[in-house]
């Protein structure tokens, strides 16, 4: 299979499956302390989302702006940020399960695995985007030889 079915395939399992594994664990919590304290406690969890991704992101945007203020490459900050927005964005989806995800991705204690991965995948498909878009030696393309003149 191509990497490109593997993607759908696995978009597809995730739209399918995430949604029927959030049903089934609202229903068990349901069972155990009753529907309107999982109502409540889905009220109660999405507001501390809002929160976190409120004091978190703050942070996260002014390490940022220091970042790019100072000079310096704002790869860490870029990474945080976006971590901060999809684990927001997985906070303000009901369900515990897609709670809990975000909430591993929004802490700062957890953020720096979630981090490392997210560099790990970004890395992986840039090396692979520049080996399929920018010919080099022996891959075929021609190289031609020439001379930077700066004014």
């Amino acid at each position: 299979m191509r990497r490109s079915r593997w993607a759908r395939l696995i978009l597809v399992i995730l739209f399918i499956g995430v949604p029927l594994v959030e049903i089934f664990v609202v229903i068990q919590v349901g069972r155990v302390i009753g529907p309107w304290w999982t109502i409540l406690l889905l009220i109660v969890d999405s507001i501390f989302g809002v929160w976190l991704i409120r004091r978190e992101g703050g942070k996260a945007w002014q390490a940022l702006t220091t970042a790019l203020n100072t000079g310096r490459m704002p790869a860490r900050e870029l990474a945080d940020g976006t971590l901060i927005l999809i684990g927001g964005t997985l906070m303000l989806t009901p369900g515990f399960v897609t709670d809990a995800v975000g909430i591993l991705l929004i802490l700062p204690a957890t953020r720096p695995v979630a981090r490392r991965l997210l560099t790990k995948v970004i890395t992986r498909r840039l090396l692979i985007a520049g080996n399929v878009t920018r010919p080099g030696p022996g891959s075929g393309g021609s190289v031609v030889q020439g001379e930077v003149i700066e004014d």
